[in-house]
């Protein structure tokens, strides 16, 4: 019993992190211009770029729809989403003045949420949250162990559909954990099983970013709706979203600098480097 009662210690001390300029952004936003948008299809998926320094939004378009976010720096594939790495600098969920992080070696933010219009939901009574970081995304062979079946328009499908038709050779290997946007997940109190509800997305909200570096972007409108009653089939209703880029005004841009790689020397102990 005095075992369990040891004082729970943060991992990972958010004040250490550089800091979000949220001046800096807001002032990026006045002025800017809409510069291309692109329609993702209900159990579909579609790649998007966003040059550095500009903005994009997820948005909501006609009804109640979740979607899965991969992504990874344009010119170097290997630099992808970190998810895990991304709940351990912030949390299970996230929001306005959150990072997505890259994986390593890279290890740097590749996104800021600079706008969240589901903010106000924050934590439920089932201690459920909004745009998570804890669930992969719906797959096919997690749906067959299940229930035997295959169903190829899971969001893992859907991904990896949209990079190969972008040109993506080898997409599956690409494909990583998300970022559940919209969707509203948690874990039970008694099971601790990860649990999903009805999503109070619905037309007119959106999610923000900053792209931090050049970013390739893929989104997946997920077949599971507003994940209120399953998902990896066709039962649910679905809806399209829509991503938009923004470009910033011109002063703004040349004044703003993109995060450098992670500064790590990567000699990992003598062992490790008289066998690289």
């Amino acid at each position: 019993a005095e075992r369990k009662r040891a004082k729970a210690v943060i991992a990972y001390r958010v004040d250490l992190l550089p800091k979000v300029d949220v001046r800096f952004y807001e002032s990026a936003r006045k002025d800017w211009r809409k510069s291309w948008e692109v329609m993702v299809p209900p159990r579909e998926a579609r790649c998007f770029d966003v040059p550095k320094g500009h903005f994009f939004r997820i948005c909501c378009v006609e009804g109640p729809q979740v979607g899965d976010l991969n992504l990874w720096c344009s010119s170097d594939l290997q630099e992808r989403f970190y998810s895990g790495k991304t709940r351990q600098l912030h949390a299970t969920h996230l929001t306005k003045g959150d990072r997505l992080w890259s994986c390593f070696p890279f290890l740097r933010p590749m996104a800021t949420i600079t706008h969240d219009t589901l903010a106000w939901y924050g934590f439920d009574e089932d201690g459920a949250s909004v745009h998570d970081v804890i669930g992969t995304r719906c797959d096919p062979y997690s749906n067959h162990l299940l229930k035997g079946e295959d169903y190829d328009h899971c969001c893992h499908s859907n991904l990896i559909r949209a990079l190969a038709e972008h040109g993506v050779s080898e997409a599956e290997k690409h494909v990583h954990d998300v970022l559940n946007v919209f969707m509203c997940t948690g874990f039970t109190k008694d099971t601790h099983q990860y649990f999903m509800k009805a999503s109070p997305v619905r037309p007119g909200d959106y999610l923000e970013f900053f792209a931090e570096v050049d970013l390739l972007g893929a989104l997946s409108a997920c077949p599971g709706g507003d994940t209120s009653c399953g998902h990896s089939d066709d039962t649910a209703k679905c809806y399209p979203l829509r991503v938009e880029v923004y470009e910033p005004n011109e002063a703004l841009q040349k004044a703003w600098r993109s995060p450098s790689v992670n500064g790590y020397a990567g000699k990992h102990g003598k062992a490790v480097r008289d066998h690289l």
